[in-house]
């Protein structure tokens, strides 16, 4: 299983789509790691600099409809390679939700509420996460300060994701 635990990015806002997550003039790339540089160099958000902020980082919460717009497996791509296994969001574009499943990683929804409380205590201080996929939780740690947080992840996903994803899902399964 991949490693669901580091610091954490946060981006706030909501309708963050494939484009901005690796922009289309990318998706000629042949290996994942051609995609490192690129990631999330379109993205426009107020002090926000992928070059500095993107790396070391192992999560990213983010508000609604992440991942929306056109669907391609390279924008959870991108993120896998930046060594993020892990995103949390009000919720995701189905395609992308179902993409990053398949690469076995985690596409965590939570109630707005939830995402306005993190964003809230957490948001601009140095945050790191541990998320227990079998349990279904992540403790979010920051000044010292941790708690535990659920969520809820369904059976074949979380076999995704138990499988490093589709492929290691097929391999034991077929």
């Amino acid at each position: 299983m991949k490693n669901f635990k580091g610091k954490v990015l946060f981006l706030n806002r909501s309708d963050i789509n494939t484009d901005e997550i690796i922009p289309a003039k990318y998706l000629t790339e042949i290996t994942k790691e051609a995609l490192k540089p690129f990631t999330l160099e379109d993205l426009k958000l107020d002090s926000f600099n992928p070059k500095t902020d993107l790396s070391g980082k192992a999560a990213i919460i983010t508000r609604a409809n992440f991942g929306c717009g056109s669907s391609r497996e390279h924008a959870p791509w991108a993120l896998e390679v930046n060594g993020i296994n892990a995103v949390i969001a009000e919720n995701f574009a189905r395609i992308f939700r179902q993409n990053m499943y398949n690469c076995g990683m985690l596409a965590i929804e939570l109630p707005k509420d939830k995402i306005e409380y993190l964003f809230g205590k957490y948001s601009g201080k140095e945050t790191e996460i541990d998320i227990d996929v079998n349990s279904g939780s992540f403790t979010i740690t920051s000044c010292g300060a941790s708690e535990k947080i659920s969520f809820e992840i369904d059976g074949f996903s979380k076999a995704l994701v138990e499988a490093e994803g589709w492929v290691g899902y097929a391999d034991k399964k077929y």
